[in-house]
């Protein structure tokens, strides 16, 4: 992860070997938090890596339907709700990952948490 953060010109910090955290640079001086983590998916009974990024906290007014019709172009990421807090995420399989994909995921999170975010609060906060 700290060699694919380097790559990006981003940030990384590793809070323990399950989480860790890559501040990703993007256009026009902004910047976007994402947070990895290694954990076990119940349901499928596998390792996977998920990365997450706040948008906004679910007390603004979120179109759910624009956002979800909208979603419809993302190629690895999804949006939840989780803990209060719409945010964008991508997982995959552990047995499935290579460098590329791990980046392009980081990248996409990163890039869609951002845009949304600016658009629903019209700030860069996370």
């Amino acid at each position: 992860m700290q060699q694919i953060a380097d790559d990006m010109g981003a940030q990384f910090s590793e809070y323990d070997d399950k989480k860790s955290v890559i501040v990703v640079p993007l256009k026009d001086g902004r910047f976007q938090t994402v947070m990895g983590v290694l954990k076990h998916h119940e349901k499928y009974d596998r390792e996977i890596i998920q990365f997450t990024t706040k948008v906004c906290d679910t007390s603004q007014f979120i179109h759910f339907a624009h956002i979800l019709s909208r979603s419809a172009d993302f190629i690895h990421t999804k949006f939840v709700v989780l803990e209060g807090f719409l945010r964008v995420e991508a997982a995959s399989y552990l047995d499935n990952i290579s460098d590329g994909l791990l980046k392009e995921m980081i990248q996409e999170v990163a890039e869609i948490g951002d845009e949304w975010e600016l658009e629903i609060t019209g700030q860069d906060i996370h």
